[in-house]
């Protein structure tokens, strides 16, 4: 795909990702707006995405994206990225009434895409490794490499997990020569917390449990503690991949109160378990190694119904 030739011709066009959104739908979605205004500066680009964490204030625009649907517009183009159409922030109704739409994404359980045209490669290890695959390399510059950089570093535990491909590596590669300040943006937006993030983070693995004999770690966090340490979503990004890294474990789930008998829940496994078909049987997507969903019930109900999916495939697994 060529994204220029796509939406040549449009006057309007916005992009969108996921909900709560994370580092690599927040670079695919800014990479992208900052590429077509640089190439089509006469083009209205609107990107819509849920409030983002301010360690991303470093990417140029950010300060732009919408928190919002417009009202009384229809775009010619509208792009969504890093996901399914459905599960954007907001804009769907946007993102339907559109002249034309694109979805790029690389989770499986998105095939074939949900666009009039798209590009959707789940053997890819981010978004953002598509976005750079479809945008002009004659017009990069260091302001849309950063953003690309940091969605390949998010989604892939700065290059540690399996989905990491030698494309992968050159493609980081060549962001790396546009002159961007790669270790202060690793530090400062995937390792770095605050004092919040880290008690909180403190509380969770203090209160996690291992169950099916030390296979599966998990741990949940209630709007009353959340309440309790002045806490958001964003708050709890990354206590799932710790969870995952105890000894032992193939499949960490960590989940928070969203509303009354409803969890977000996040899923990180070993290659004994795949992620995304745990996930799907509940509504929910993503990869083979990191899946989640959204499910109703008690802590106990949600618990339970993952583990019969999770013990199946422990279960196949082992032979």
């Amino acid at each position: 795909m060529d994204i220029f030739k796509e939406c040549a011709g449009a006057k309007t066009i916005a992009v969108s990702g996921h909900v709560r959104p994370d580092g690599d739908c927040i670079g695919s979605c800014t990479a992208l707006a900052l590429y077509l205004r640089k190439r089509m500066p006469d083009v209205q680009v609107d990107v819509y995405l849920d409030p983002i964490a301010d360690y991303f204030d470093c990417i140029k625009g950010s300060e732009l994206i919408m928190h919002e649907p417009k009202t009384g517009i229809k775009y010619d183009v509208f792009i969504c990225v890093d996901c399914e159409p459905g599960r954007m922030s907001f804009g769907h109704e946007l993102f339907e009434s559109a002249g034309k739409t694109i979805n790029i994404d690389h989770h499986v359980t998105n095939l074939p895409g949900g666009g009039d045209v798209n590009y959707v490669y789940p053997e890819s290890a981010s978004a953002a490794e598509l976005v750079y695959q479809v945008i002009d390399h004659d017009h990069m510059d260091a302001d849309i490499a950063l953003p690309i950089y940091i969605g390949i570093i998010h989604d892939t535990g700065v290059l540690q997990y399996s989905n990491v491909s030698p494309d992968t590596l050159r493609t980081v590669a060549e962001l790396i020569g546009y002159g961007i300040d790669f270790p202060n943006v690793i530090q400062k937006t995937f390792y770095e917390k605050t004092y919040i993030q880290s008690q909180i983070l403190g509380r969770a693995l203090l209160e996690s449990m291992l169950f099916m004999d030390g296979r599966c770690a998990v741990s949940v966090v209630d709007k009353k503690t959340m309440e309790f340490y002045g806490a958001d979503s964003r708050d709890l990004e990354g206590i799932v991949n710790q969870l995952r890294n105890i000894r032992g474990v193939d499949c960490a789930i960590f989940m928070y109160e969203i509303g009354v008998l409803e969890y977000k829940v996040s899923l990180r496994t070993s290659e004994a378990v795949d992620a995304s078909v745990v996930a799907s049987v509940y509504g929910g997507g993503g990869h083979a190694r990191a899946a989640g969903v959204t499910m109703q019930g008690t802590y106990h109900d949600v618990i339970n119904n993952l583990s019969k999916e999770i013990a199946k495939q422990l279960k196949n697994s082992a032979g």
